[in-house]
């Protein structure tokens, strides 16, 4: 009991380590951006950014093979692995997170693997295929290209949500363990609710319509505001 309680709290202040943050901070991009990880690429350097993202990535990676080696059940590590994920989401003592993709990539497919849901790796084509289509889009010497608003560069948040929401239902369809099951799904469910609330005071203050709010929000990870489109 000790060791799954241990485990799960650890995993969510793992996940809050603000290195991304940090990083900007003290390379003197602005550690508040909404996406740290971009405003490092911009304005730092494209290693710094690489290693903040391969950090927050290992923080999923590592909260399950904690879990793993210590022999805890499926249940317990997966509940870790979402706990990792909300870490950086929602960190205790900083103001609205991150996105979660890069740590719930990492806890999804490290658990994945670990417990034999090897099926459900195909979720895996949609991380690949959007964050290589945003990487193409970066190394674009246009501006338009690099712009996250960019039809092509949208396919990264389009790709993060399609691989996050398939895990459960091939999860679901190739017969794994419930325990993979709800914790994919919890995976995603923290994912999306993020995505529609994050500084959602200010897309509901100008009165855009809702639903423009929520698509926008859910499928491309950006606010109305944030775009400039009001």
């Amino acid at each position: 009991m000790l060791g799954a309680i241990a485990l799960i709290v650890g995993g969510y202040l793992l996940g809050a380590l603000p290195f991304a943050v940090a990083v900007a901070a003290a390379s003197g991009a602005d550690p508040t951006a909404r996406d740290v990880h971009l405003e490092l690429w911009h304005h730092v350097g494209k290693v710094h950014a690489a290693v903040a993202a391969i950090v927050d990535i290992l923080k999923g990676v590592f909260t399950v093979l904690v879990g793993f080696g210590f022999g805890l059940p499926v249940e317990v590590v997966a509940l870790a692995a979402v706990a990792a994920v909300c870490g950086q989401m929602w960190p205790p003592m900083r103001g609205h997170g991150e996105n979660g993709n890069s740590t719930g990539v990492g806890a999804l497919v490290t658990l994945l693997v670990c417990f034999g849901g090897y099926v459900p790796l195909l979720c895996v084509l949609f991380f690949v295929a959007g964050a290589a289509l945003r990487m193409y889009t970066l190394s674009r010497e246009s501006p338009e290209w690099r712009d996250p608003g960019h039809p092509v560069s949208l396919a990264l948040p389009v790709g993060m949500l399609l691989g996050f929401a398939s895990c459960p239902v091939l999860c679901w369809t190739s017969g794994q363990p419930q325990a993979l099951i709800v914790g994919s799904f919890l995976v995603l469910t923290a994912i999306v609710i993020r995505r529609l609330t994050a500084n959602l005071a200010q897309d509901l203050s100008i009165g855009a319509k809702m639903g423009n709010v929520v698509l926008r929000r859910l499928l491309f990870d950006q606010s109305l505001i944030e775009r400039g489109l009001y």
